[in-house]
């Protein structure tokens, strides 16, 4: 499931070097420049936007690793795309 407001997300708060725009699904955040405090206010900004809380299981470097892996963590969670 593809979650379009991920990416925009990341775009402000992710502090990429990049465009994420120029990113594929798949492609690490983390290369493209973020930092784990910025991974935070990623989750914190997804939990917002979708209403959702991440579990503790799911507070690792992984899940926040790339726009598909962050969409495959929200469809976990039941989130729904708007």
């Amino acid at each position: 499931m593809s979650f379009p407001a991920v990416r925009e997300i990341v775009s402000e708060h992710g502090r990429l070097s990049v465009d994420v725009t120029t990113l594929s699904d798949d492609d690490s955040l983390y290369e493209a420049g973020m930092t784990s405090h910025a991974s935070v206010n990623v989750m914190l900004a997804l939990e917002d936007a979708y209403d959702v809380e991440f579990p503790d299981e799911m507070l690792k470097r992984s899940v926040f690793e790339s726009v598909g892996s962050i969409s495959s963590a929200l469809s976990q969670l039941d989130v729904q795309v708007a």
